[in-house]
């Protein structure tokens, strides 16, 4: 298996994704009902998925 480097447009979405899991750990987003380490858990596998799937 060979690994590939995610597209910029994967990689800004799993960042903004990381960033409002980690802005929501501190409390300053109360109105997300999900937890901060399912949100960062979302944001590590879109990221894993698009390094291992070509093209993404």
């Amino acid at each position: 298996m060979t690994l590939n480097a995610p597209t910029k447009l994967v990689f800004l979405i799993s960042l903004l994704i990381a960033i409002i899991a980690l802005v929501g750990a501190f409390g300053f987003l109360a109105m997300i009902p999900i937890s901060a380490v399912w949100i960062m858990t979302v944001a590590y596998a879109l990221l894993a998925l698009a390094c291992v799937l070509r093209g993404i």
